[in-house]
């Protein structure tokens, strides 16, 4: 499998966005994920805003069944241009557990993955009757959210082990499940997949949320794995149900 990289300009003038994809090596239009990478932990640390993520796991199931894979950075993330502004407190101490940073914060991701839908909208390659969003942590959140924010975009969501605020913050009660509950506008089926020993988002705080999103009319399903946050490295737990999850969507 081979990545290539390559850049989209975002809404922030002179920001450019980087982009890692890889496809089948046979000819498209393929049906097409977008993955949405998390946040850097605590974000105090600094040189993780510059990681470039692109988890060659998921890749790489995507990719043997036919899909090409994105894996959008984010402004200020990875190579990507613009500074990292996802919430973080202005005295520098990291992510601010304040519930109208963290809610601006969200906002900036959903305007840099509008530049990542528009980007696809123009690409050959890519078999619009198939698009379906994706990511874990912060990603997994933005990729629920979004499919709702923009109905008639996505077959398909995919959420691993998604929040954005985790339970070092109280706050984290608010901004969750209102986050989540903006998805439940989108109309199709969505697949949240959680570790049952997060250290970030408790189990029960997690099947919350999910209730809170069918409560608003969301459609999905919930499933609980013997993992931690770090569920997405541990494919045995996930590939069946993402596979099922797949091969029912419309197109599928």
């Amino acid at each position: 499998m081979k990545f290539e990289r390559f850049f989209i300009s975002s809404g922030e003038a002179d920001a450019q966005l980087e982009i890692v994809a890889a496809k089948p090596q046979h000819d498209g239009p393929y049906p097409t994920i977008i993955f949405n990478h998390g946040s850097t932990g605590r974000g105090h640390n600094k040189s993780l805003f510059s990681r470039t993520i692109c988890p060659a796991v998921v890749a790489n199931y995507f990719v043997e069944r036919g899909w090409m894979i994105l894996f959008p950075q984010r402004r200020g993330r990875g190579k990507s241009g613009g500074s990292y502004g996802e919430g973080l407190a202005l005295d520098g101490s990291g992510y601010s557990c304040n519930v109208e940073i963290a809610i601006a914060g969200f906002e900036r991701a959903v305007e840099d993955m509008d530049a990542v839908v528009r980007h696809l909208r123009g690409r050959p390659d890519v078999d619009k009757s198939q698009l379906v969003i994706g990511g874990v942590s912060r990603g997994g959140i933005l990729a629920i959210a979004y499919a709702g924010m923009r109905p008639n975009t996505f077959q398909g969501a995919i959420n691993f082990n998604g929040g954005w605020l985790g339970r070092g913050c109280a706050s984290h009660e608010i901004v969750n499940p209102s986050i989540f509950e903006r998805g439940a506008s989108a109309g199709i089926q969505t697949l949240w997949l959680h570790g049952s020993h997060d250290q970030y988002y408790r189990i029960e705080h997690c099947r919350e949320n999910f209730e809170r999103f069918q409560s608003a009319g969301g459609q999905g399903e919930f499933i609980s794995a013997s993992a931690g946050h770090a569920l997405l490295f541990k494919p045995a737990l996930w590939a069946n149900h993402v596979g099922h999850y797949i091969a029912g969507l419309p197109n599928g």
